[in-house]
C-alpha cells in the first residue's frame, strides 16, 4: 500500500468560483418494478464518452445529502463529469431524503451492489466512456464490493471514510445499543421467507422499525467482504482511500489499513476532518480524488 502524506486544504474553492457546469439533470431508470433516481452533472465542454464518476452515499442517506452534493459541485467544476445516484432502499421513486424510520425495512447491503451495476448498464447505453466510482461511509464499502465483482468495469475507486466491520463488534453493538440479543433474532430469521416481515425489530439506526428477514440477515449476518480493508486485499483496481484524523465513526480505518501492502491502494489521511470533511475538507478530498482520476 502506498501512503500518501496529510496535506493541506487544496485549491478546488477558487476552481469552482470561475468554472460553470455545462449541463445537470434528474435521471430516472427502472429497476426490478421501482424507479431510481440520480444526478447527472456533465463537466464544461465534456460529454459521457469521456468518462464519468459514479457517487454513492452513506447509510440510509441520500444524494444530496451535505458531503454529496458539495463533492459533485468540486469534482464537476474541476472538469469529471459525475452521476450521484439516491439508493432506492426497495422505495419506488424514493426522494432525495434521509431514510423515514416509520417504514419497515425491506432493503439489504447487496441491493446497493445491485443497484450501483444498474447504473452502470444505463451508462453503457448511454455511450459512456471510462467509469469511476466514488462512496461514503458505508457506501465506500458497498462501492468496494462493487468494484471487486466488476473489476473490468471500474478503472479506479476512491473510498471515503469506507465503513470497517467486526462480527463481534456488530452482535455486541446492537444488544448495547437496541437491549436485544441480535443472534436471536438471527436465528429466528433463518427459519422464514426472505421477505417475510418481523414487526418491532429494529435494523441499523431505526429502532422497532420492523424488517424483512432477508433486510436483518444481510445487515446482521457474518459477511466478512462488509470490512473494506478485507475486500481491498483482494483487489487488483487502483484505489484511493481517504480517511479523516478525527473520524470517531470508522476510527480503526487507517489502523486496519497499515497491515495491506498492495501498490494498487494509496492511504491519504486528512488532518483534523471527521467523518463528513465539511468545508474546506471538502475541496481537500475533491483534490485528491480528481487528481487521482487523472493519474490513471
Amino acid at each position: 500500500m502506498q501512503f500518501l502524506p496529510k496535506a493541506i486544504a487544496g485549491t478546488l474553492m477558487l476552481t469552482a468560483l470561475n468554472a460553470s457546469v455545462a449541463q445537470a439533470e434528474q435521471v430516472q431508470i427502472p429497476f426490478n418494478g421501482l424507479t431510481l433516481n440520480g444526478n447527472l452533472e456533465l463537466a464544461e465542454d465534456k460529454t459521457l464518452a469521456d468518462g464519468v464518476l459514479l457517487l454513492l452515499h452513506g447509510t440510509l442517506a441520500h444524494n444530496e445529502m451535505e458531503i454529496i452534493a458539495t463533492l459533485q459541485e468540486l469534482i464537476v467544476d474541476a472538469g469529471v463529469s459525475t452521476l450521484s445516484i439516491n439508493l432506492s432502499y426497495s422505495i419506488d421513486n424514493r426522494e432525495s431524503a434521509m431514510y423515514d424510520c416509520a417504514v419497515p425495512a425491506r432493503h439489504t447491503m447487496q441491493d446497493a451492489v445491485a443497484e450501483m451495476e444498474a447504473w452502470q448498464n444505463w451508462l453503457d447505453g448511454q455511450g459512456a466512456g471510462d467509469r469511476w466510482v466514488m462512496g461514503h461511509s458505508r457506501g465506500g464499502n458497498q462501492t468496494s464490493q462493487y468494484t471487486l465483482a466488476h473489476q473490468d468495469k471500474v478503472k479506479g475507486q476512491i473510498l471515503l471514510a469506507p465503513a470497517t466491520w467486526d462480527y463481534k463488534y456488530t452482535i455486541d453493538g446492537y444488544q448495547k445499543r437496541y437491549g436485544t440479543s441480535v443472534t436471536d433474532l438471527l436465528d429466528k430469521a433463518k427459519t422464514l421467507a426472505p421477505d417475510t416481515m418481523m414487526d418491532g425489530v429494529s435494523v441499523v439506526y431505526c429502532e422497532k422499525s420492523g424488517a424483512t428477514a432477508g433486510a436483518m440477515l444481510s445487515y446482521y449476518g457474518n459477511y466478512p467482504n462488509y470490512d473494506t480493508p478485507h475486500v481491498l486485499a483482494q483487489t487488483e483496481t487502483p484505489t484511493l482511500v481517504i480517511a479523516g484524523s478525527k473520524d470517531t465513526v470508522v476510527d480503526d480505518l487507517p489502523q486496519k489499513m497499515e497491515g495491506m501492502n498492495k501498490e494498487n491502494v494509496e492511504l491519504v489521511v486528512i488532518d483534523d476532518a471527521d467523518h463528513f470533511f465539511r468545508d474546506l475538507f471538502a475541496d481537500e478530498v475533491a483534490e485528491y480524488a480528481v487528481d487521482f482520476i487523472e493519474s490513471l
